[in-house]
């Protein structure tokens, strides 16, 4: 889509981050936009349709309310079709690509805890007859996709060791559950998204100030498509380096301004040998195509073995389901 609009690009370009986290939040926004509530909601909504919104909610660092990974399969041509709609049903993956490679289909599964992600993992496997390789993540040097969309940049944020699994209260597993699809586009969300948790509203937001307080959540806002708008063209950038120089080549990466994620993955033997990944997204294949060579200049990377592989095509991109056993299990039967 074409966002020449300046209401709609400011409404998600803003509001990527530091969404209010107040009762009446498109209120807030309406005022600062020269509209009413009414408009704003209106106009999320049409961007929603449009493709172009995702949700407007919390993104989760990763591995703090639960398990995760990032997995690919190898399968052939003529079935991919069929195996990226088997994989896109299952309720714990959400975002699933086909990549340009013989790795073709690359997904992001999360769950609960880690032997609940890896019964995903093992139904997956079961369901479309195809192995499935398991790439978790080690560290992480920069995971944030809410770049700015006029010039690409996003902030970057102190190198922070990992983090310990955050033991989430019970209350606290039901409003992560509720945040799956983003919060209601309705005049209080945060009152619709209590009662759908079974709690109040000023418990929805203290909960949602504390975690984007202590880092548990990465960012609250506008979560976007970038393909409807404009930003057709992404690589995922793999390197072999060295274990003692890898963190220190991820931190140089990180810092550059066309890197819009960067982080460290377990290699797979003598499948995969590859361990530092950096995601770069563009308008146009040759902007990426020359951004990864500064890339490898500027980060000191080209002496290392490396492998680009673009996205061809979406089949899943929705908020991550912390998905419970007991909600897995009554999903699929």
């Amino acid at each position: 889509m074409d966002l020449t609009d300046a209401v709609d690009f400011e409404l998600l370009n803003r509001w990527q981050r530091d969404f209010p986290l107040e009762p009446q939040p498109f209120a807030r926004i309406a005022e600062e936009v020269g509209l009413d509530a009414a408009g704003v909601l209106a106009r999320y909504y049409a961007l929603a349709e449009d493709g172009a919104l995702s949700r407007i909610g919390a993104v989760f660092r990763p591995n703090t309310v639960g398990a995760s990974t990032l997995a690919a399969m190898r399968v052939p041509p003529a079935a991919l079709e069929r195996v990226a709609a088997q994989v896109s049903a299952q309720p714990e993956v959400n975002h699933n690509y086909e990549r340009e490679h013989a790795l073709n289909l690359w997904f992001v599964a999360t769950a609960a805890d880690a032997p609940a992600l890896e019964r995903a993992l093992t139904r997956i496997e079961q369901s479309s007859g195809h192995a499935v390789l398991r790439l978790p993540l080690v560290e992480e040097y920069h995971i944030d996709l809410g770049f700015d969309l006029e010039n690409g940049t996003v902030p970057r944020l102190p190198f922070e060791a990992p983090r310990a699994p955050r033991a989430l209260s019970a209350e606290e597993r039901l409003l992560v559950d509720a945040l799956a699809e983003g919060i209601p586009l309705v005049d209080a969300p945060y009152a619709a998204l209590g009662a759908a948790a079974g709690l109040d509203e000023a418990r929805v937001i203290a909960i949602l100030r504390e975690w984007v307080a202590q880092g548990t959540v990465r960012r609250f806002g506008a979560v976007l498509r970038h393909r409807p708008l404009g930003y057709a063209a992404n690589a995922m950038v793999v390197w072999d380096v060295p274990g003692a120089e890898v963190r220190a080549a991820g931190l140089r990466a990180a810092a550059l301004s066309q890197v819009t994620l960067c982080y460290r993955r377990v290699r797979r033997l003598p499948t995969w040998p590859f361990n530092l990944y950096c995601m770069l997204h563009g308008r146009a294949r040759h902007e990426v195509e020359a951004a990864i060579e500064q890339l490898a200049r500027e980060a000191c990377l080209s002496a290392y073995p490396r492998q680009v592989l673009f996205s061809r095509r979406c089949f899943t991109q929705r908020g991550a389901r912390y998905v419970s056993a007991d909600a897995a299990e009554a999903a699929h039967g």
